[in-house]
């Protein structure tokens, strides 16, 4: 599984960073430990899956955590996170 991970400011991206799995782990558990790499290279909190993430994420398997997301101040306008491969 790879999954991309984009952080945008407006129109511009910031940061970007694909991580790839390749474990047995389960598709949740992959998604998981990928967002938490990402957050730690990118030394942000982990975002609050919100209802909205979820169903967008179970539909499109591509989700955007705005600051909405989370807890402390961000300084850019959202994280997205797209699966382009799956195993």
């Amino acid at each position: 599984m790879r999954i991309w991970f984009k952080m945008m400011k407006g129109t511009h991206l910031i940061k970007d960073m694909t991580v790839t799995d390749e474990s047995d782990d389960t598709r949740t558990h992959k998604i998981f430990k990928a967002l938490d790499e990402v957050c730690y290279a990118f030394d942000l909190g982990k975002p609050i899956w919100l209802d909205a993430n979820v169903e967008e994420f179970k539909r499109h398997a591509k989700t955007r955590f705005t600051q909405d997301c989370f807890i402390e101040h961000v300084d850019f306008d959202f994280l997205e996170m797209h699966v382009i491969e799956e195993d």
